[in-house]
């Protein structure tokens, strides 16, 4: 099994007796269905549908205080305590952001020695493996509990996008795009049964009437990568944007409607004047309606 300590990443802490409520009405994961030991993808929007930030979301057992914590873009921490504090008016919550004390640990290829506290099972991909929330400086320490080899993030980073999972900040910009193009819809972090959320009739509108036209997806790449960011080409028509890559694989930012009309037309994708395929070539034929459970 490997481990990574994941410097980018922080922990904000939602707690109090109206802490359950108080985030469903805000969050695109049902926080009901959440306990300790068990997590949930989510994020939080603007009222115009939009990612503000991503996350993974557990709930604290009562030894270590009760209350939900957040696995969230450290750089982004800040931001999302500050939010929800603007949303808290008079509900019973405290927000802390607890970035300084508590970080993120991934162990992914191999099942744990011991379960720690604080860990889940990544609830995007189970090839991701578990998120356990510990202090940076107790990372050997628990890595030798849980009889891992403890490596460099980015063989982490390496990981998720050879699962195809797309991360904020490389494979989308936060404030521009939409639950459905960063396949939150397939990663079960909407839930489209719970009750009103930030967001939510834009993203719902959305999955009823399957209009999501830009998907990220997964791609494969020969020699050297293109930089993240370049304009894919069909021909000279642009058709999408390379996000982070990493051994000879990707993830990309496509509009599949105009990449599925360029493989049947026989075209070559290019991005940087290098050539980009798509790992599943029918994934940009998949209707944009998809049951989350």
């Amino acid at each position: 099994m490997k481990a990574a300590f994941l410097p980018d990443r922080g922990v904000v802490k939602v707690a109090g007796e109206d802490a359950q409520s108080f985030l469903n009405g805000l969050i695109t994961t049902d926080v009901g269905r959440l306990k300790p030991g068990l997590g949930r993808f989510g994020a939080l929007l603007t009222p115009q549908g939009k990612i503000i930030v991503d996350f993974l979301i557990t709930e604290a057992p009562a030894g270590h205080g009760g209350g939900f914590l957040i696995d969230c873009p450290k750089a982004l921490a800040e931001t999302l305590a500050t939010k929800l504090k603007f949303y808290k008016l008079r509900a019973k919550v405290t927000v802390e952001n607890l970035s300084d004390d508590l970080g993120v640990l991934a162990g992914w290829d191999g099942t744990p020695a011991a379960q720690p506290d604080l860990a889940f099972t990544d609830p995007r991909d189970e090839r991701l493996g578990l998120r356990i929330l510990i202090p940076a400086e107790l990372k050997e320490k628990l890595v030798a509990l849980i009889g891992a080899e403890l490596v460099d993030a980015s063989e982490y980073e390496a990981h998720r996008i050879a699962q195809g999972v797309p991360r904020g900040g490389l494979d989308f910009m936060y404030g521009d795009a939409f639950p459905h193009e960063t396949n939150m819809d397939r990663l079960a972090g909407v839930d489209f049964d719970k009750g009103c959320y930030i967001g939510q009739e834009v993203v719902s509108r959305m999955q009823h009437r399957g209009t999501a036209r830009t998907r990220s997806v997964k791609v494969l790449l020969d020699g050297p990568s293109p930089e993240a960011g370049a304009t894919i080409l069909a021909g000279d028509k642009p058709v999408g944007t390379i996000g982070s890559t990493a051994q000879g694989k990707g993830i990309a930012l496509v509009r599949i409607d105009r990449v599925a009309d360029a493989l049947d037309a026989g075209q070559t994708l290019t991005a940087g004047g290098l050539e980009v395929r798509l790992a599943d070539p029918d994934v940009v034929r998949i209707p944009a309606k998809q049951p989350v459970a």
